[in-house]
């Protein structure tokens, strides 16, 4: 089957994937993670194929002797907080994020909201799944409890707010479980929100919940410039609600390394000296921000396995991620884009100034934004390319792909990797001035290109 991915099993519903296929990654998750005996938080978005995907599920880690923790339908950081909170031995996330509707799958956590990858389970799991011939006998006999975590888990994401004086906020659900994490909002009174799209529906029958499509945000947009004034920013979360979007009280996107900047500037001044990371594809200004704020600025790879492994190893407080995925060691070390926004509006409740005004400064350097080239010629044959080409004229090294850092010398950073989810290579590349980056852009693509 090709729904084992890098980061998670996900594939279209009734093409790729059907319940009896998930019965047995249930069964092989069980075995592959030591859980039998254990207990294992479940939750499923609302797509219409989570039901019979979470009954399979859950059927297969009965048949393994697991307990079943059932939080119901939740966002994704709600299931790594179950994971957690409750002393879990792992978690199931029942989605496909932000894919279409056709689309569904799983995220799956060991203990305290470890993710398995591909480079740390799901092959193992794959292989697993591989050599069941569907007549394995049940190893145990477990149960179902039904656990409402939605009180315990909005609570928690509150007390991240420390707002000085009222902000009116914008929200874009999606119709997904962005949904969910409204009980975050709910009891805060410094707090208040207009909604779109805040009923649960598995069509998506308004957008894409995807905020890195800019056209999922003309919705929010829209909102915010018909109401002058009225709106400190705009959030669009995604599918499961592990991604959020902004746009500023203009209706203007902001880009999301340079949320990063702004979250880790705030949480520098309760946490000096602390760790926070960017991964390599973000703007400088997010180093520089980290730094001059006192803190110890450090990259990261892409993809949130590797960076959560990254923020455990260094005690980070802090992560956040190109892609719009914001990490706090506050949640297991783990996504909350209901934190991300609190941390927002504390910054502009704190300031008096608008969002637009604290931007500004970030919008420094020239970013070529992603480029994505699909070639004839093997990826790895570019990244090495690349590598022997610049390792003699500025600093090169691989965390992820082929990274060529010549910022003092050159006044430009690149980065060229191979996509995990597609056969795609991609370039990201700054420079300290336009005229830079477009020719050290249009030098990379060339050998991408060639």
């Amino acid at each position: 089957m090709g729904i084992f991915k890098a980061y998670d099993i996900r594939g279209v519903y009734g093409k790729d994937l059907a319940e009896a296929d998930f019965y047995k990654i249930a069964r092989a998750y069980a075995q592959f993670a030591g859980v039998q005996g254990g207990r294992v938080v479940v939750a499923r978005d609302c797509r219409k194929s989570s039901d019979a995907l979470f009954a399979s599920f859950t059927r297969g880690l009965v048949d393994e002797g697991v307990e079943v923790l059932d939080i119901g339908l939740a966002s994704t950081p709600m299931s790594y907080f179950a994971n957690g909170t409750l002393k879990a031995d792992g978690s199931v996330m029942i989605t496909a994020s932000h894919n279409t509707k056709e689309w569904n799958g799983c995220k799956l956590c060991k203990a305290n909201a470890v993710p398995i990858s591909g480079a740390t389970g799901i092959k193992d799991i794959e292989r697993l799944v591989a050599g069941m011939t569907g007549r394995e006998p049940p190893n145990g006999q477990g149960r179902v409890t039904k656990v409402d975590i939605a009180k315990e888990y909005g609570a928690h994401v509150r007390t991240f707010a420390h707002l000085a004086r009222p902000v009116h906020v914008a929200m874009d659900f999606g119709n997904g479980m962005g949904i969910a994490e409204s009980v975050a909002f709910t009891e805060q009174t410094l707090l208040t929100r207009d909604d779109l799209y805040g009923t649960y529906d598995g069509e998506f029958p308004n957008h894409a919940a995807n905020p890195l499509e800019r056209e999922t945000l003309v919705d929010l947009q829209n909102l915010i410039k018909a109401n002058p004034g009225k709106y400190a920013f705009g959030v669009a979360y995604d599918g499961d609600a592990d991604r959020a979007g902004f746009v500023d009280e203009k209706g203007e996107i902001i880009p999301m390394d340079f949320i990063t900047a702004l979250i880790a500037q705030d949480l520098l001044k309760t946490n000096p000296g602390a760790v926070c990371f960017y991964d390599l594809r973000s703007t400088k200004m997010a180093e520089e921000t980290i730094a001059a704020a006192g803190g110890k600025p450090m990259m990261s790879r892409v993809g949130h396995s590797f960076i959560k492994e990254q923020m455990r190893q260094n005690d980070a407080i802090f992560a956040g991620e190109l892609s719009g995925h914001y990490y706090f060691k506050a949640n297991f070390t783990a996504e909350s884009s209901s934190m991300a926004t609190y941390a927002l509006a504390n910054i502009v409740s704190a300031s008096g100034k608008p969002l637009s005004e604290l931007i500004a400064p970030l919008r420094k350097y020239a970013q070529s934004g992603e480029i994505n080239t699909r070639t004839a010629t093997p990826p790895a044959e570019i990244l090495a390319k690349i590598k022997a080409d610049y390792a003699s004229k500025a600093r090169v090294f691989e965390l992820d792909g082929v990274s060529v850092d010549a910022w003092e010398t050159e006044g430009y950073w690149a980065n060229v990797r191979m996509s995990n989810t597609e056969p795609l290579v991609r370039l990201n590349l700054e420079g300290k001035t336009p005229a830079i980056m477009e020719a050290k852009r249009d030098e990379f693509l060339a050998i991408i290109r060639a």
